[in-house]
Order: structure tokens, then C-alpha cells, then sequence
């Protein structure tokens, strides 16, 4: 049985769905290790975590729309709700952890940048160092989860550990997004975007909620993102409308309805004036 996220329409799925090939697990952790060639074709989510960490690996990973090499000593980091595919060349071998929202949230703060810094970069290379120690970890999230009596604060302290070591490696590839960390109201920006980016597509409404002028959330934005607030709002909205064509049957209309435009044609046109080709041509390409 699949789960639908609130628009009724996307089939994401659910945990349960992969405990069938589980190596080792518990109702909210799953472990299971990748092997040779694997393919997923048709576009789907999952309302959980995944984190996988491949050490030999030839392919590609495809999430939100952006090809990823898949090559050796990578972790790949997938939030819920983000769509993906893979095409996974023989000889690969990988380790999985399936996580369920709840259980992640212990040891979510040792990911020390901003989700939204993991979720624009997912795919992490990683010293032979840090492949080295995450791999121990991963087997020994493995081998607790496969004991009688396994303990929860055991994996997710084992889980902060590869958090922290994912976040130490992510540092080299997140120089230009540290702003994130010593600029806290950038970190609230993206998040209250990701939260209210259907209802809202105005600075004014976010500055608000930050207690700054939409003047100044701008000139934030373009000093240390070098785009602008409202770009980055229409970022999120472009990103979403994309999903929602590869991955329903929706019509444009209904779309256009669900990611708050009140006109169909203004939809279509924002649309074009970001992604450079219309809805119709997307979806159909």
C-alpha cells in the first residue's frame, strides 16, 4: 500500500514498503546493503531519510532534477519528499540507512549546516579517512539493529557520528554556504520558504516574519547568496512545480491551483520565464 502526500496525487513511499530485503532493522531503522546493478526509472518519493554510502560505485543518481555521478567513496543524503531515479553500474557496492522522520529528529542536530544546504548538495565525497569510519559505523548500526536486544540510544548516537563526520567532510563543499551558520536569519529565510512557499510568494510576508524590512532581507540575500530573496522564493515554487509534473497525473491547471497561482496562464508563464520551456514541454521531455 503506497502513502499520498497531501495533494492526493504523488504516490511517495513509505518504509514498510522495503523491509521485505531488509538486512537488518527495527520498525523505524532499516539497514541494507547495495549490490551490483540497480536501476529505478520512474521518479518517486519517499517520506523518509536515506542515506547511502557507496564505496566503489559507478553511475548516476538523479535527485530533484540534477544528474549526480555516483563514484567511489560517496555518501548520498535524500530527504523526504525529494524526487529521485538511479541507474547503478555492475560491480557497485553501497550500505543504506532507511530513516523515519521521528527517529532522525535525535540526532538530526549533528547535520551542523542548514537542510537545505544537504538537500541543493546531496552527493558528499569523502576522504579514505572518513569512508573508513563511516563504514564502521554503518556495521555497527548493522550489527545492533541484528541483536535480540537492540538499543535505541545506541544507533542514533551511532547515527550522530556519521552525521557529524558527513557534516565535517560536507564543509569543503559548502564554503560559499557557511553564511548559513553565522547568518541565522538566512538558515529562518529558507525554512519559512520551504513552509509557506504555496501561500505566500511575496518578500514582504518573510521579512515580516523575520522582523526585518524586505529591503534588508535583500540585500542579505544578494551579499552572501548572490541571488535575490525573491528568486529564492521562486526557486522553491519552480522546484515543486516540477515535481509535480514528473510525478503525477495532475493537469497544468491543477497545479497551478495547489502551488497558489490563481490563474492557470500565470502559472504557465512563470513557469516558462524560469525553467525556459513550458509546463507541457517539461513534462513531455
Amino acid at each position: 500500500m503506497k502513502i499520498y502526500d497531501n495533494t492526493g496525487y504523488i504516490p511517495v513511499l513509505g518504509i514498510h514498503e522495503f523491509r521485505k530485503g531488509q538486512l537488518a532493522g527495527r520498525e523505524e531503522f532499516l539497514f541494507n546493503e547495495l549490490h551490483g546493478e540497480r536501476h529505478i526509472d520512474k521518479p518517486h518519493k519517499h517520506d523518509f531519510f536515506i542515506i547511502n554510502l557507496f564505496e566503489s560505485a559507478k553511475g548516476v543518481h538523479t535527485i530533484d532534477f540534477h544528474d549526480y555521478p555516483i563514484g567511489n567513496k560517496q555518501i548520498h543524503i535524500l530527504f523526504p519528499g525529494q524526487v529521485h531515479t538511479w541507474s547503478i553500474k555492475p560491480g557497485t557496492t553501497g550500505y543504506q540507512l532507511m530513516i523515519q522522520q521521528n527517529f532522525f529528529e535525535r540526532f538530526a542536530s549533528f547535520f551542523r549546516f542548514s537542510f537545505s544546504n544537504y538537500m541543493n548538495h546531496p552527493v558528499i565525497p569523502l576522504t579514505s579517512e572518513s569512508f573508513k569510519l563511516l563504514k564502521y559505523e554503518f556495521g555497527a548500526i548493522r550489527d545492533e539493529l541484528n541483536s535480540t536486544n537492540s538499543v535505541q540510544e545506541v544507533i542514533s548516537a551511532r547515527a550522530a557520528v556519521i552525521a557529524a563526520v558527513v557534516s565535517k567532510e560536507a564543509e569543503h563543499i559548502f564554503t560559499g554556504l557557511k553564511v548559513f551558520q553565522c547568518n541565522p536569519r538566512l538558515a529562518q529565510f529558507n525554512m519559512l520558504i520551504n513552509k509557506f512557499y504555496k501561500q505566500e510568494k511575496l518578500v514582504g510576508f518573510y521579512a515580516a516574519k523575520l522582523h526585518i524590512s524586505a529591503n534588508y532581507l535583500n540585500i542579505l540575500c544578494k551579499a552572501h547568496l548572490d541571488v535575490s530573496a525573491t528568486k529564492l522564493i521562486q526557486q522553491r515554487v519552480l522546484l515543486e512545480a516540477k515535481r509535480l509534473l514528473q510525478t503525477t497525473g495532475l493537469s497544468i491547471k491543477e497545479i497551478a491551483f495547489e502551488l497558489g497561482f490563481v490563474d492557470h496562464a500565470y502559472f504557465s508563464n512563470f513557469f516558462k520565464a524560469q525553467a525556459g520551456l513550458t509546463p507541457t514541454q517539461f513534462r513531455e521531455g
